[in-house]
C-alpha cells in the first residue's frame, strides 16, 4: 500500500474510533478494567459491521486481507483511541484452523458466528498432565458410530465460564507416536456431562477454568481434518496464538500508563518521577526494547501474509512475555505503597490503579501461557538451530 494510502488508512481508523467508540467503553480500557462479554460483543459487532473484524482471514470467508502495516496502524490506533483488542479464541485461532483444514459444511456452521461476534469459543489444549508437553494430553475421544464419547480434564482454559464452544485437542489413538493420536474437536459447551469448574488466580479475576468430560457426546461432523491429524490442525493455532501472544500493543498500552505514572507521581522533594534520571533511563529502556520487538513482530506479519507461521515465531513469544512483565514491574514500582491498596470488594473508582497491578499480577502467567518460555527456547534451539 502506497505511503498516502496508509496515511488514508490510518486516518479512517481514527475517524471510525471518534465515531463509533462508546465513551463509556473507552473509560473501561483507559482504567485498565476487563469489558463483560456484552460491552466486548458490541465493540466487536462495530467492527464486524465496517468489515474491519478479522483483519488476517480471506476477503472470500469475510476478512479484509489486511497487509501487515495496515494491521500494525490498526493495533497503534487502538492503542492511542484506548479501544478493546479483539477476543482472539473465535477469530485468530479457531477461525484460521477452519479456513486451513475444515470443510465447506463446517466453514458455512461457525464462520458467520466468529464474525458477528454471537458465538464466543474457548480452547482447550492444556491438562493437569500436559501442559508445556502438549503432545502427551489424554482426554479420550472414544468413537461409538457416529459420535466420540469423552473423558477427562482440561485445565488453565481461558473464557470456558463464557464460551458456547470449545476447540480442543483430543485422543483418539494411542498407537504409533504420541502427537499422531491426537484429533481436533469443535465441542458444544451446553454438552451434558461437560462441567466448568473456576480456578482462582491471585488477581482475584475469573479468567482460568477446568473443564470435566464425563462421557460427553461430541458428532463426529464436528472434527477437523483427519482422525489422528489434530497435531497439524494444532500448529495453525499455536503459530497464530504466539504470534499474537508477542503481545506488542497490550504492552504499549501498559507503557503508555507507566509514563503517565512518572509523570504524575512525585519524590520526596515533590519533584516528578519523570525528572529523576533513574527513572527516565529505566522507562526510556523499556520503550527502546519494545520499539525493537515491534519492529521484528512486523517483520513477522510481512512474512506471514499468506501462510502459517513458523516456529521461528517463538522468539516473538519469549520477548513479548518478558515485556510485559518487566513494564508492568516498572508500574508496580513507580506506585509504590499504593500498589498494595486492592478492590474491597465494593468496586473501584475512576482514580484507582487497582486495575494496573491486576495485569501486573496476571502477566506472571504470560512466561507460561501458550507454552512456556522455557519449551519456546527449545523450539528455537531445535527446530530453528538445528540443535
Amino acid at each position: 500500500m502506497a505511503a498516502l494510502n496508509l496515511a488514508r488508512f490510518r486516518q479512517d481508523v481514527r475517524e471510525f474510533m471518534a465515531a463509533e467508540l462508546p465513551s463509556d467503553i473507552r473509560r473501561e480500557v483507559r482504567a485498565g478494567r476487563k469489558l463483560s462479554r456484552e460491552r466486548q460483543t458490541e465493540w466487536q459487532r462495530r467492527l464486524w459491521r465496517r468489515g474491519w473484524i478479522a483483519p488476517s482471514w480471506p476477503v472470500e470467508h469475510g476478512g479484509c486481507a489486511w497487509t501487515a502495516a495496515q494491521q500494525h496502524v490498526f493495533d497503534e490506533e487502538c492503542v492511542a483511541g484506548d479501544a478493546p483488542f479483539v477476543n482472539p479464541f473465535g477469530l485468530l485461532r479457531a477461525g484460521p484452523v477452519l479456513i486451513a483444514h475444515g470443510t465447506q459444511a463446517q466453514r458455512a456452521r461457525f464462520l458467520p458466528g466468529m464474525l458477528d461476534s454471537s458465538t464466543w469459543w474457548c480452547q482447550g489444549y492444556s491438562e493437569p498432565g500436559a501442559g508445556s508437553d502438549l503432545a502427551a494430553l489424554s482426554l479420550r475421544a472414544e468413537r461409538r458410530g457416529d459420535v466420540y464419547v469423552l473423558n477427562g480434564t482440561k485445565t488453565w482454559t481461558s473464557q470456558a465460564h463464557v464460551a458456547d464452544w470449545m476447540f480442543a485437542l483430543v485422543r483418539t489413538s494411542r498407537a504409533g507416536r504420541p502427537r499422531e493420536g491426537i484429533s481436533f474437536l469443535l465441542i458444544d459447551m451446553r454438552s451434558p456431562g461437560l462441567h466448568v469448574r473456576p480456578i482462582a488466580l491471585m488477581d482475584g479475576r475469573h479468567h482460568v477454568n477446568e473443564v470435566h468430560f464425563q462421557d460427553v457426546e461430541v458428532p463426529v461432523d464436528q472434527r477437523v481434518g483427519a482422525e489422528g491429524q489434530g497435531w497439524a490442525c494444532s500448529q495453525v493455532v499455536l503459530g497464530h496464538e504466539r504470534m499474537q501472544i508477542a503481545e506488542v500493543p497490550q504492552t504499549r498500552r501498559l507503557l503508555a500508563h507507566a509514563r503517565k505514572l512518572a509523570r504524575e507521581r512525585r519524590d520526596e522533594q515533590r519533584q516528578p518521577l519523570i525528572a529523576d534520571p533513574l527513572w527516565a533511563a529505566r522507562l526510556i529502556e523499556l520503550e527502546a526494547q519494545l520499539m525493537a520487538h515491534a519492529a521484528v513482530h512486523r517483520r513477522f506479519l510481512e512474512q506471514a501474509e499468506g501462510r502459517t507461521p513458523g516456529p521461528e515465531v517463538s522468539m516473538l513469544k519469549i520477548r513479548g512475555a518478558e515485556l510485559r512483565q518487566a513494564v508492568g514491574a516498572l508500574i508496580v514500582d513507580l506506585l509504590r505503597h499504593d500498589a498494595l491498596r486492592v478492590d474491597d470488594g465494593q468496586g473501584v473508582d475512576a482514580t484507582s490503579h487497582w486495575p494496573l497491578v491486576q495485569e501486573f499480577l496476571y502477566s506472571r502467567a504470560s512466561t507460561i501461557y501458550g507454552g512456556s518460555n522455557e519449551i519456546q527456547r527449545n523450539i528455537l534451539a531445535r527446530q530453528v538451530l538445528g540443535l
